[in-house]
């Protein structure tokens, strides 16, 4: 995700040298427990070094001691554990989702602290009166963890642009050029919390913060393709641990590829796009379920599960267009894998299958493997913990800025 920290990077210097050694100690704690001597010998740093390291990153609040420390094998008494610290500085990730809003708060270990929904439906409605809604969401979650967030990211189903923390367009919701960083910050003041709206605030699409959170949580390899859904189509393009963003920041609109070049015209003007076959309208429509309302995804799979043939067949369709989509993406990319995610994880029983065929067929740049595509273990759970890991994963790569030098 984008840097939660937008100062420019300090010339090489002492004070720079130290800031370095601070990430690079608290890096290895990141790791898992350790003590200063298993520091010193993996970093190459003296143990005097990273002894007075340490003691900044605990007055900092970003380690603790844990207990004593594994045996070694070395002569002397073992020293003492040191994790990072489950009450220091938190991520807090906020949520915009057509039908929902949602909000989480990640410990620097990882473990989310704290979860707050609620089922909203936020097509058409003013930005302003969204962005109360999730401040409120963000309050509470925040207060009740007892953390204090070190920075704010919030997932939004449109595309984010140059501008900082403005949406260019977010289409389901009928929002165009909303500047969500600023008109959050002003809400959460509002709404008492005054101590959010300080926080730096980073805004990116909810298709990049879903794969990102399964770079980072998931088991897969580092160069993926990760296709998700909402109300929407999006993918997130990950090479060599890195997301692929594009010149504009606007890679990965995989819900407008044609797959069916004379289909139906899409709202954006084109004709046979992707959601007009594998996009929630589409699918609900050929399952006999337009305007049902509540959650499509449960819907679905619940009618699925029940050996509903319609539903099947529908989401059978979905997952062709799916595969042929996919197919042309891995043909032009050569991604390691294909990850499912979203709405999609917790569909796949009924898409895969289709998706297999038609990659099968379609695949040339290599002999494709079914193993090579796979739903998510996180469902539509990735975009909300991509933004909050991501907030922790800055302060683990920059801890000076908690350290009392830096203040």
């Amino acid at each position: 995700m984008r840097e939660t920290d937008t100062r420019r990077d300090r010339p090489a210097s002492q004070q720079g040298m130290r800031r370095a050694n601070l990430a690079l100690v608290l890096g290895q704690f990141a790791a898992g427990p350790r003590s200063r001597a298993d520091v010193a010998a993996a970093t190459g740093l003296t143990r005097a070094a990273v002894s007075s390291l340490v003691d900044e990153l605990s007055a900092a609040g970003l380690v603790a001691e844990c207990g004593p420390a594994a045996p070694s094998g070395r002569v002397g008494r073992p020293g003492t554990a040191l994790a990072l610290d489950p009450q220091g500085p938190a991520g807090l990730g906020g949520e915009i989702g057509v039908e929902h809003l949602a909000a989480c708060v990640v410990d620097l270990r990882g473990e989310v602290r704290g979860w707050r929904r609620r089922d909203v439906s936020n097509r058409g409605r003013r930005p302003a009166e969204v962005l109360a809604d999730l401040a409120a969401l963000l309050r509470d979650v925040a207060a009740a963890s007892g953390l204090d967030p070190a920075g704010l990211a919030v997932a939004v189903p449109g595309l984010v642009g140059a501008t900082e923390g403005t949406v260019e367009t977010a289409a389901n919701l009928g929002w165009s050029g909303v500047p969500v960083a600023a008109e959050l910050r002003q809400a959460l003041r509002a709404a008492g919390a005054d101590g959010l709206a300080a926080l730096p605030i980073d805004v990116d699409n909810e298709a990049n913060l879903g794969g990102l959170a399964e770079l980072w949580l998931g088991d897969g390899p580092e160069d993926f393709l990760h296709l998700s859904a909402e109300a929407g189509i999006g993918a997130a393009i990950v090479v060599g641990g890195r997301l692929l963003r594009g010149a504009r920041g606007y890679a990965g609109e995989l819900g407008h590829v044609p797959v069916h070049p004379d289909g139906p015209r899409c709202p954006c003007g084109a004709r046979g796009c992707l959601e007009q076959y594998a996009g929630e309208a589409a699918v609900l429509l050929a399952a006999g379920l337009s305007g049902a309302g509540d959650d499509w995804v449960a819907l679905l799979g619940d009618r699925a599960a029940g050996g509903d043939e319609r539903v099947r067949a529908a989401l059978a369709a979905a997952g062709a267009a799916l595969g042929v989509a996919a197919a042309g993406a891995v043909n032009l990319l050569d991604p390691a894998a294909v990850v499912l995610g979203g709405g999609y994880a917790e569909l796949a029983d009924w898409l895969l299958p289709a998706m297999r065929t038609e990659m099968a067929a379609r695949v040339t740049v290599r002999q494709w493997s079914g193993e090579w595509l796979s739903a998510s273990s996180l469902g539509r759970r990735g975009p909300l913990l991509g933004a909050a890991t991501g907030v922790v994963r800055a302060v683990v790569a920059d801890p000076g800025r908690f350290s009392a030098a830096e203040a």
